[in-house]
């Protein structure tokens, strides 16, 4: 594989600390998996050898145990980074950069995808682009969130994507946060692509194919913190600003009337290849080009381009939020040909159990017991007459007898006492609830700690 594979799995879970309170986002189990092995996994299957894993001390502790990480054939070059920091993922990537050698796919540790990985690297291939990523359609979650019932969500602010005739060339991106003028399109995007569809719904896999050169670039402009934010953006603004050679892209003039103004413009970006001269004598000889209405050469001589694969169909969602991770579980074990109930676990004849559950290694389930449309972690014990449904049940969790739990997360090592009726609840890690105790809409996530919605 001429690409290198990074995996950025160092972000703390700032819009679920509820989940993270006591364990690592990269590590929250997922169909009874860590979340950081779904993107193993795919990197693993479509042929990468070695990846390139940005975390810190705690992960890296953590999966080097976990059994899940240790099937992993995979190897991983880890590289730790300070848990205070404040180090976004262009950060990162400037990090690492003396172990950049090639071209990168970089992918998070949170996204959980079926995707046909070839469909983005043949885009970016095809087009020598500077960057090719992944994009899928909204998901909508319609599930009632613990502990979030009456709470006013708040509002998603869209994206705005604008490609180019065949929904693969990138050529505008921005956020509605950032349009507080209003929605205006450069004109030398518009005389290039007269054509252009701006779609909204759509969300960033943060699923990238880079050019080396990029992440040299990075090296140099250190105002540059993410790459979901400010990199890709960046890029996409360059690709019509004016050209003085084959190495250097300027600001275009337009830009001067933008509000914030661009602390990149004095940097340069390397957009060479070492096939370049080659690729430019044979589009030069050939009669394609990438778009129509005009006899301009192909990719209107532009040496900076960015494109996008759009995911209609299949999965594809990021884990970062409550919601999300919910649904993360119910979705993700029809990705794998796997048993519901794993061999080791222990589970009464006398238990009523729906196909749409898993029950994990070590795990004790009792008589009369019902399970319906949920994950119960490894090494847990449910005695007699629990009803569990829709809901998550982690790690080493006890629940005693008679209880009704009911559209909850219930975080490792917890222990439910007999007769608990929890109902859209999220109990933290290592907490107890009283016998016999009744709890709706709430939090808990720490000793003494309980938020009541």
């Amino acid at each position: 594989m001429e690409l290198q594979a990074v995996l950025m799995a160092a972000g703390g879970g700032s819009r679920m600390t509820d989940l993270t309170f006591n364990n690592p986002k990269p590590m929250l189990p997922v169909g009874n998996k860590p979340l950081v092995w779904y993107p193993l996994n795919l990197l693993e299957r479509v042929g990468f050898e070695e990846v390139i894993v940005i975390t810190t001390k705690e992960v890296n502790k953590m999966m080097s145990t976990d059994p899940k990480i240790k099937d992993v054939k995979i190897k991983l070059d880890v590289v730790c980074i300070q848990e205070d920091g404040d180090m976004g993922t262009a950060d990162a990537l400037r990090h690492i950069h003396q172990k950049i050698k090639s071209d990168i796919l970089v992918v998070s540790c949170d996204l959980i995808t079926d995707v046909a990985l070839h469909e983005v690297v043949d885009l970016f291939r095809a087009h020598n682009a500077t960057v090719a990523m992944l994009m899928s359609k909204a998901h909508e979650f319609t599930e009632i969130v613990p502990g979030q019932k009456g709470k006013k969500k708040t509002a998603e602010q869209r994206d705005f994507v604008g490609v180019d005739q065949s929904s693969k060339r990138l050529l505008f991106m921005a956020n509605e946060a950032d349009l507080e003028d209003g929605l205006s399109i450069r004109k030398s995007i518009m005389r290039k692509h007269p054509r252009m569809h701006l779609k909204t719904g759509l969300v960033d896999a943060h699923l990238y194919c880079l050019k080396k050169a990029v992440v040299d670039f990075l090296t140099e402009n250190k105002s540059i913190s993410s790459i979901r934010g400010e990199l890709v953006p960046y890029l996409v603004r360059k690709q019509f600003s004016k050209t003085t050679d084959s190495h250097k892209v300027k600001e275009d003039a337009e830009d001067q009337n933008q509000k914030k103004s661009d602390c990149s413009t004095n940097h340069e970006i390397l957009i060479s290849s070492r096939d370049e001269p080659l690729l430019q004598l044979s589009q030069e000889r050939s009669c394609w080009n990438d778009h129509h209405g005009d006899m301009s050469e192909a990719y209107h001589g532009g040496k900076l381009r960015c494109y996008v694969h759009i995911m209609d169909q299949g999965l594809c969602f990021r884990a970062n939020t409550i919601p999300a991770y919910m649904e993360a579980n119910r979705l993700t074990p029809k990705l794998f040909e796997e048993p519901a109930v794993h061999p080791s676990a222990v589970i009464s004849d006398r238990c009523q159990m729906g196909s749409d559950s898993i029950i994990g290694a070590l795990s004790q389930v009792a008589d009369k017991t019902s399970i319906k449309r949920s994950t119960i972690g490894n090494s847990t014990t449910i005695k007699e007459k629990v009803k569990v449904t829709n809901s998550i049940i982690m790690h080493g969790v006890t629940i005693e007898e008679g209880c009704n739990i009911q559209s909850s997360v219930i975080c490792s090592n917890v222990v439910i006492g007999r007769g608990a009726d929890l109902k859209h609840c999220l109990v933290g890690s290592g907490q107890q609830i009283d016998s016999d105790a009744e709890r709706n809409n709430e939090v808990i996530v720490g000793t003494d700690q309980l938020m009541e919605i």
